[in-house]
């Protein structure tokens, strides 16, 4: 067994004593209460991913270079995507808008048919009823707690500055190798298993909105330095069976833009939690702080 996953057992038996503990400390302070999901936190590490964004040099596409990230703090994140049900309950308060959800789904099925903007609203309403700071995760948090199912980028893909399209050819190809069936529905909890890390349901059929901006970057011609790089937080990443951007008021995966792929079947969420000073005492106490 690897050190991450012998921490990760204590981890585990911790997890349900916070989430009481965080439900209490809610029902002290607030007016109204609301289930705390079950989360999993995941001790911090190291990670090697394609950056999100666009890179150009001369002009033309490139591959997304890869960086090594340091996750430097313990990660509390929802073992589970935000579900239908739970959903409809920020939207019943007042404070989340209907999802964009038409078709017959199991009410704890993810919540799908929202967007950038109505998952940071689910996000600060759910903060207020539990009393604890929820947020989406970055895009380096999503890749490490993905591990194993992450994908990022499409691999493979050429780049070939006399011929532009063999990037986009190449991009097409591999997704064709992924074999993946259109507009699946979406499925109940747990459907397409857990990863490594006890993580249910990364890289089924919903991509997951991050709080990670589309950057577009144009590499300086000598050497691998930037010469500029421009934000664009009007477009967020999203993460799935492969890495898609899309404006913050899309909803509908079909309807938005996507760099490479076939656009995302479903646009669902999680969160992570920000910690408070006792749940480090506690990850102190078990030598994971």
């Amino acid at each position: 067994m690897s050190p991450l996953m012998l921490k990760l057992v204590p981890i585990a038996m911790v997890t349900a004593a916070v989430t009481a503990g965080l439900s209490m400390q809610a029902a002290r302070g607030h007016r109204q209460s609301h289930a705390v999901a079950m989360t999993v936190i995941l001790p911090g590490g190291s990670i090697t991913y394609p950056m999100p964004g666009e890179f150009l040099k001369d002009g033309h596409p490139q591959a997304n270079p890869k960086v090594d990230r340091q996750i430097s703090a313990p990660l509390d994140i929802m073992a589970n995507q935000v579900s239908a049900a739970d959903y409809t309950d920020c939207v019943s308060a007042g404070a989340c808008r209907p999802a964009q959800e038409t078709r017959s789904i199991p009410r704890d099925a993810p919540a799908t048919g929202v967007s950038y903007l109505d998952a940071v609203a689910y996000a600060q309403w759910y903060s207020d009823v539990t009393g604890s700071q929820w947020r989406l995760p970055s895009d380096e948090e999503w890749a490490f707690a993905a591990a194993e199912r992450f994908a990022g980028e499409f691999e493979g893909v050429e780049n070939d500055a006399n011929n532009p399209a063999r990037r986009w050819l190449t991009g097409y190809q591999a997704e064709v190798d992924l074999n993946r069936k259109p507009d699946p529905l979406p499925r109940s909890r747990g459907s397409f298993g857990f990863n490594s890390l006890g993580l249910a349901d990364f890289s089924g059929n919903v991509w997951e909105w991050t709080s990670t901006c589309y950057v577009r970057t144009t590499l300086a011609d000598q050497g691998g330095g930037v010469a500029s790089s421009v934000d664009n937080c009007g477009v967020h990443v999203l993460e799935g069976l492969h890495r898609a951007y899309m404006s913050n008021f899309v909803s509908d995966g079909k309807s938005g833009g996507c760099a490479v792929g076939t656009p995302p079947d479903n646009l669902g969420f999680r969160l992570v939690r920000d910690r408070t000073e006792w749940v480090n005492r506690i990850l102190g106490y078990f030598g994971i702080a």
